[in-house]
């Protein structure tokens, strides 16, 4: 199958960009470098329902506000599952698995920690970001020198995950495209975050509105008793309102705007600074 990469504008007001990314068959990093660095790294896994990736809402928007307080910010334009990759399903954390360990073993160049590397994934994007946290096998062969160093993140943030591919909470787009129209059960299992394995897992931060009619916020609930099973250090917001997919703009006057700040205020008590 072969595939020709576009990105697409859908904002029609020309205050701001709400650009998605189909059909790319090289892996960008976008860096978002701060005036004043504080050591940190974040990699932003943009969402998308595993049918396109949301470049502006949950990337670059996201970027500019942990950028501003000193975080250096990649944001990820990750290969889809759909689109005849051979990893099939695995082929988008093939990328975040690849982004991850270039951002460490490059870590002296950007002027970050290889122990400050944190990870940020929105909706099916804080599906593929929980996958980068949870997993501990590599699902690529290593092709040069920074495939030595890990590829887990050293803090998560999840903003309204897709995090079951188990019904009746599963977000069908997101299954679909990252699974196929008639999943195994073995898949379904294996692809659901709330059914991995998250012992040894970096702290975990859970953002979700309880109004939320696309991904219920049943998805983050189910996740974080995984995550207190398993001893990992998490913490979980749940905003009365606030909807999907409110990145940072459709967040405003609504109580999910202070949502950066308490990342910033959690990951403090844990001396990571964003």
């Amino acid at each position: 199958m072969t595939v020709t990469a576009i990105v697409s504008e859908r904002s029609s007001d020309p205050a701001f960009h709400d650009r998605y990314a189909q059909y790319t068959t090289d892996p960008v990093m976008t860096v978002f470098r701060p005036d004043n660095p504080n050591g940190s790294a974040m990699l932003l896994v943009p969402g998308g329902g595993y049918r396109w990736v949301v470049v502006d809402k949950e990337g670059f928007d996201v970027a500019r506000v942990f950028a501003a307080s000193g975080t250096t910010c990649f944001v990820l334009r990750n290969r889809l599952p759909s689109d005849g990759w051979a990893a099939g399903p695995d082929a988008p954390l093939q990328d975040v698995q690849r982004a991850m360990r270039l951002i460490r073993a490059r870590a002296s160049v950007y002027g970050v920690r290889q122990d400050r590397i944190a990870i940020l994934g929105a909706s099916a994007g804080g599906h593929l970001a929980g996958l980068g946290s949870a997993r501990t096998d590599s699902v690529y062969m290593a092709v040069d020198d920074a495939d030595l160093v890990g590829f887990r993140p050293d803090l998560s943030v999840l903003m309204y995950p897709v995090a079951t591919m188990t019904d009746p909470y599963v977000h069908a787009g997101s299954r679909s495209f990252l699974l196929g129209p008639a999943p195994t059960s073995q898949q379904i299992t294996a692809y659901s975050l709330e059914q991995m394995n998250w012992r040894e897992a970096k702290p975990t931060f859970l953002v979700h509105a309880m109004d939320d009619e696309a991904v219920p916020v049943e998805n983050s609930l189910q996740l974080l008793a995984t995550l207190k099973a398993a001893g990992v250090k998490a913490e979980a917001h749940l905003f009365q309102e606030g909807g999907h997919g409110f990145g940072i703009r459709l967040a405003q006057g609504k109580p999910g705007q202070v949502w950066p700040d308490l990342v910033r205020a959690w990951a403090a008590r844990m001396d990571f600074a964003l």
